[in-house]
């Protein structure tokens, strides 16, 4: 899953070999490139769905992408890309998708470290070769937004929601960019991915070691499966590498929290008179959001008194419901039935 500039230098000529850059400004990888590198943007390899960002494309579309880039079932691929390698995470998350990823791994330091080490580039194009590419699709890697909203409904103990944000966005202290709420998904612990990282010039891993005592730290212990989310899939790809490196089993919630932030309360949980969210401004501020009509709602019928602002909030309405009229009426119009 991670290879060293040191073996990628000496296996460069190989047959097998495929490196793949991957970039969001060609000139990434125009501008030099390691010898032999092809080219991918991460435009290809996300699509907006719903208004949704950063979500898996096609399969077929996935397939045609990678086969452009020479990818073989036999080919041994190496990525690195822009982004202190949160583009090459991406495309592992792809190939792993596509039931491919055993033959993939990213470049430890990625080009920033092959550069430090004065190591060969080139700005010449490779030439052309088409692969053919048998994908097995991987499709219960990626959690859908219910998948999801039921894990947090009902927390187990042996699951680990992990938001790979900064500390800020998962706190609620700032907004992630475009997202309607502050705040995390309930239950989630927070770790921010490049905390993964032994710093922000040379995307080198920290060693395994280390890893493990941050992953232990933010409560994900061994044996426990991760569910790694972000704000729309990209920083959540690189948290879901490095787990999936350390031997966890691993998934992704790639709409993230832009899509959770933007859900109606009902769809927050499935199972009858059960809700679940988290509110994360004063209340009634702001009539035409829904969270904020949900909480006013949930407040002026005593369902949750101890309501602040960022809490979590649970109400199941199945207790004492029937010995209060206001919030009989309540559950009848806002909970699943």
């Amino acid at each position: 899953m991670l290879v060293t500039t040191d073996w990628l230098e000496a296996h460069l000529h190989d047959g097998e070999l495929i490196v793949l850059c991957t970039v969001d400004d060609d000139r990434f990888y125009s501008s030099a490139h390691i010898p032999g590198a092809r080219m991918i943007r991460a435009s290809e390899i996300v699509a907006s769905r719903e208004g949704i960002p950063n979500e898996l494309p096609s399969l077929a579309d996935l397939k045609r992408i990678f086969e452009r880039a020479g990818v073989n079932d036999d080919s041994r691929i190496v990525l690195y890309g822009e982004r202190s390698g949160l583009l090459a995470a991406r495309g592992y998350f792809t190939l792993d998708y596509l039931g491919r990823a055993d033959r993939a791994a990213l470049l430890d330091g990625g080009i920033e470290k092959w550069r430090a080490e004065k190591r060969a580039e080139s700005a010449a194009l490779p030439r052309e070769k088409r692969g053919k590419l048998h994908i097995r699709a991987n499709p219960q890697i990626a959690l859908t937004l219910a998948q999801t909203a039921e894990f947090a409904r009902a927390p187990d103990p042996l699951r680990v929601l992990m938001d790979a944000r900064p500390k800020p966005e998962y706190t609620g202290e700032k907004r992630s960019e475009d997202v309607l709420k502050a705040g995390h998904i309930p239950g989630a612990v927070g770790l921010y991915w490049r905390d993964l990282i032994q710093d922000d010039s040379i995307s080198e891993l920290k060693s395994v070691v280390e890893l493990e005592r941050l992953f232990r730290a933010s409560g994900a212990l061994p044996g426990r499966e991760i569910i790694t989310y972000c704000r729309t899939g990209m920083q959540s790809s690189f948290s879901y590498f490095v787990a999936k490196y350390l031997g966890y089993k691993t998934r992704m919630y790639d709409g993230s929290f832009y899509e959770w932030s933007r859900s109606s309360p009902t769809s927050l949980g499935s199972k009858p008179g059960s809700l679940i969210g988290s509110c994360t401004e004063e209340l009634s501020t702001d009539e035409r959001d829904p969270f904020s009509r949900f909480c006013a709602r949930l407040h002026s019928v005593g369902l949750d008194a101890s309501h602040r602002p960022n809490s979590r909030y649970r109400h199941d309405c199945g207790s004492g419901t029937r010995s209060n009229p206001r919030r009989s009426r309540w559950c009848s119009r806002h909970c699943h039935q």
